[in-house]
């Protein structure tokens, strides 16, 4: 079985880590937290990159980090991981990232000989937690097939085209479920002050035309029962809006919508920080109201 570095133990990325060792896969795990990095070593037996003198037996690197930027830091800066791994080694980046720059990044690393992947998740930490993470996968057809059944472990694969594909399906689907929760909360704010019951109103909404993720899986479970903890911050999905309307800007195709979506939930993430769960989107909607 391929030896797999595991980069980034946060949320999403330290369950991720654990399915994988415990689907039998040699792990090595490496995080800024010093903590879940002992902690998931002696959960699953997985052994820290510090306790390695050498990355040379490494087959498989895979990356869950929280933008482009840091991932190439990781992988190609000074200390680069990449520059310290042998030829032929394969880099799953699983973090939300750019498109376009993850284009770039696997031409670098064609440099060295080591091929690309992009499969980001959705799903949030439940399904990571489970293993039944949607990961939506770009990358050439013989290096997926190589390695599907490595990526299976964490969820359910959708093979969506070349490198970068993934990437761009990310930013798109978050786009689509940001878009249609701000739209979620407003109608459900409009309908309290009227004098209906949120909770009737989602129950209508999950039987008629509105329904959508949020009616079905955040309201009831993460709103109006005001525990906000879905797992998802309100800053990342600001991260994935921004990547998306910029793929739209670079595509030459306008996103009005997009744009005018994008600038609410900036306002929000003004008023919130690292910790503030997307979902408070109906708190903070209605404190404005």
């Amino acid at each position: 079985m391929p030896k797999v570095l595991f980069i980034g133990l946060g949320m999403m990325g330290r369950p991720m880590a654990g399915h994988i060792a415990k689907a039998g896969y040699p792990l090595v795990v490496s995080d800024t937290n010093a903590d879940a990095v002992k902690e998931l070593c002696a959960e699953v037996g997985a052994v820290s990159i510090q306790s390695l003198e050498s990355l040379s037996d490494i087959d498989v690197i895979i990356t869950m980090l929280p933008n482009s930027s840091i991932v190439e830091a990781v992988l190609l800066g000074e200390q680069g991981i990449a520059k310290r791994v042998k030829p032929g080694t394969v880099v799953i980046d699983m973090s939300s990232s750019e498109p376009l720059r993850t284009r770039e990044l696997a031409a670098e690393l064609d440099k060295l000989s080591i091929n690309l992947l992009d499969a980001p998740v959705s799903g949030g930490v439940k399904r990571a937690v489970s293993g039944t993470l949607a990961i939506m996968l770009g990358g050439e057809g013989a290096v997926v097939e190589k390695y599907s059944a490595l990526i299976s472990t964490m969820g359910k694969i959708t093979h969506v085209g070349p490198v970068g594909a993934g990437h761009a399906i990310k930013a798109l689907n978050n786009y689509v479920s940001a878009a249609g929760l701000l739209a979620t909360v407003e109608a459900l704010h409009i309908g309290e002050k009227f004098g209906l019951d949120p909770a009737i109103m989602t129950d209508v909404l999950n039987t008629a035309s509105g329904a959508n993720f949020a009616t079905e899986n955040k309201v009831k479970q993460f709103m109006l029962s005001g525990s906000y903890a879905s797992g998802f911050a309100l800053q990342l999905m600001v991260k994935d809006l921004k990547i998306a309307v910029a793929l739209g800007e670079q595509m030459d195709q306008p996103m009005k919508l997009g744009h005018e979506c994008l600038e609410v939930w900036k306002e929000a993430a003004e008023e919130s920080d690292a910790r503030t769960d997307h979902t408070e989107m109906y708190r903070i909607v209605g404190h404005h109201g």
